[in-house]
């Protein structure tokens, strides 16, 4: 199952350390990504999303690739490329400007501080005592989850100690 995480930090640069902590944890096995993106709102208030995934040109060139091969079994492979890029970069274009995740994302973006910055990922599975102990120093303040409510805890608790204890809620 694929959980989302957010957790709002006090600037950009605090967010961009974390992602890049979460993507080493990736590379290391010992979180699953299956995406995240830096979200950030600007002294104006305006909000935007930063993702390094471009799901257009990785569709296109996946379906290059499937199609060249399928078109290699009908010994027409230069046909069956271009036919399987234009396939993949639609396809993935189409799903890139899903609204509404885009809309929730975005609304997720309008509850931070101006000048301030979230990391949202989508974590299909964490060995959590590895990666609890090397995002906590960055601190944070989560703005939404989909973990249970034992998982939630530990992470609040990981992250902001303070607030874990008093109970006060974050925003």
């Amino acid at each position: 199952m694929t959980d989302m995480i957010a957790v709002a930090y006090r600037d950009e640069t605090t967010a961009n350390e974390v992602l890049a902590e979460l993507r080493t944890l990736n590379t290391e096995h010992s979180l699953h990504l299956a995406d995240a993106v830096l979200v950030t709102r600007d002294e104006e208030g305006k909000v935007k999303i930063h993702s390094e995934h471009h799901a257009v040109v990785s569709g296109a060139v996946g379906g290059a690739f499937w199609g060249g091969l399928i078109g290699l079994l009908f010994l027409q492979p230069l046909l069956g490329a271009a036919i399987g890029a234009a396939t993949g970069g639609v396809t993935a274009a189409v799903t890139e400007d899903d609204d509404e995740n885009t809309a929730f994302i975005t609304k997720l973006g309008h509850r931070l501080h101006p000048g301030s910055a979230a990391v949202i990922a989508l974590v299909i599975d964490a060995t959590e005592e590895k990666v609890l102990p090397r995002i906590a120093p960055f601190g944070g303040d989560l703005l939404h989850t989909s973990l249970t409510l034992a998982e939630e805890q530990r992470l609040r608790s990981a992250i902001n100690p303070h607030l874990a204890e008093t109970g006060e809620a974050t925003a």
